[in-house]
């Protein structure tokens, strides 16, 4: 939907009902896209995630390898990473961070290649040094300014690394792993703090060794990929969103089908059974479950350190509940949050206080008073995908008056069908 803004959803919510699946993981879908392209043969992927965000994955692979795309069903044939080549291309990777990272960790390892990776105003704010640090370490050429999108790559044979994260990051860890797959000899990464790790899950199903002793993942080099077929799973993050409506508007019971079940990602449901959360999974088969929510009474938590990167794109929407739970929730160590899409942290104190919460940012996180009544407000989005359906779900909170959200359109950065989905489930009085 391409609204310049809405308008709040619902007024009198009479309950959350029904059922949905949601769309597919927005991370693991990035990570086939690529992780098919860089292997021999025809991968055949089912339900991707047709986001912008993935969109842009898709659009800048299609340049080293032939894309047939059927809806949501994509086949990928290719002749392998060793066959990749480029000169003087340029990729606009939209509004997509993963998309950034991890490729530029693809293509500074592959001396065929030489390219620029540019995306919009937002990227072009974003910080490149933890992933251009570690790669020039391993003897990438990368010219930046200030180390910022675009970035102007120069693909070379690099040789392996042994690096100590010093920053939980996902995407660095996949754009390292991605450089390393194409080198000359084993490399090592080591975790302090573990972070999401579908990249080294999926490599497996591509033919791919890699190792984990505790702490630190080993990869040999100059490995062939081959490719697979896969289907993606529901995403969590997309999934919080109505997993808050179900459990903060009163008389709502909802079930959520075939949700991806990580434990690098299940920070957001551990935080919402300590605030006393009325909810049930059923794991159906591997990772996959079905979680049904109903409205429950919350309490205050504290949240920092480990937990933080398992619940990182979910924070935006826990600061949502917390303003419903009795006593002072306290956010600490997500400083992470101020170089999202947004500064996140001061973003969601401004927004929701404009409609009458009681949030204290500070420099890594949170203070959230609850519970407190939410009132009609014109609040903006800032392009935030995760800011623009948190917004949303607050809109349901408000018994009089309207909501009006400005920059709506954002959430087709991950969720396109969200507005519609929402509609659904959303009884009115």
């Amino acid at each position: 939907m391409n609204y310049e803004n809405i308008k709040s959803l619902a007024i009198n919510s009479a309950g959350i009902c029904g059922e949905l699946e949601m769309p597919s993981d927005k991370s693991i879908s990035h990570r086939a896209l690529i992780l098919g392209a860089m292997s021999r043969g025809a991968t055949h992927i089912h339900r991707l995630l047709l986001s912008k965000d993935c969109l842009s994955t898709l659009k800048i692979l299609s340049h080293f390898c032939h894309i047939e795309q059927n809806n949501d069903d994509i086949t990928i044939k290719s002749a392998g990473w060793q066959n990749f080549s480029c000169q003087y291309f340029t990729g606009n990777v939209g509004n997509s961070g993963t998309t950034l990272r991890l490729l530029t960790g693809v293509f500074a390892a592959n001396k065929q290649c030489s390219l620029t990776l540019t995306g919009d105003a937002s990227i072009q704010q974003r910080p490149m040094a933890r992933v251009i640090d570690p790669l020039t370490q391993m003897g990438a050429h990368i010219k930046s300014y200030h180390n910022k999108a675009p970035l102007h790559i120069t693909g070379t044979a690099l040789h392996p690394c042994d690096y100590a994260m010093p920053i939980a990051s996902a995407q660095v860890k996949s754009a390292l792993i991605l450089a390393a797959l194409q080198t000359s000899g084993q490399s090592k990464i080591i975790e302090k703090t573990p972070t999401r790790n579908h990249t080294e899950l999926m490599l497996p199903l591509f033919g791919a060794h890699i190792q984990k002793e505790n702490n630190t993942l080993i990869i040999d080099g100059n490995q062939t990929l081959t490719a697979t077929t896969l289907t993606i799973p529901g995403d969590i993050s997309s999934a919080a969103f109505f997993i808050a409506a179900s459990l903060l508007v009163p008389n709502s019971c909802l079930l959520l089908k075939n949700i991806n079940m990580n434990d690098t990602r299940n920070g957001f449901l551990e935080a919402i059974k300590k605030m006393g959360a009325h909810i049930e999974i059923d794991l159906i088969k591997n990772d996959l479950a079905n979680i049904l929510v109903r409205s429950s009474h919350l309490t205050a938590v504290k949240i920092g350190g480990q937990q933080i990167p398992s619940l990182i794109d979910e924070l935006p929407i826990l600061a949502l509940i917390a303003t419903q739970a009795q006593g002072t929730t306290v956010i600490t160590d997500a400083q992470e949050l101020k170089v999202k899409e947004s500064n996140r942290i001061d973003i969601v104190a401004e927004q929701l206080n404009k409609m009458g919460a009681c949030i204290t940012p500070t420099a890594d996180g949170f203070i959230i008073q609850g519970s407190t009544p939410l009132t009609q407000a014109c609040v903006d989005s800032y392009g935030d995908h995760r800011i623009g359906m948190m917004l949303s779900i607050a809109s349901l909170l408000v018994k009089k008056g309207t909501v009006l959200l400005n920059r709506a359109q954002c959430v087709d950065i991950s969720y396109p069908h969200f507005y519609r989905d929402l509609a659904r489930i959303n009884r009115t009085q």
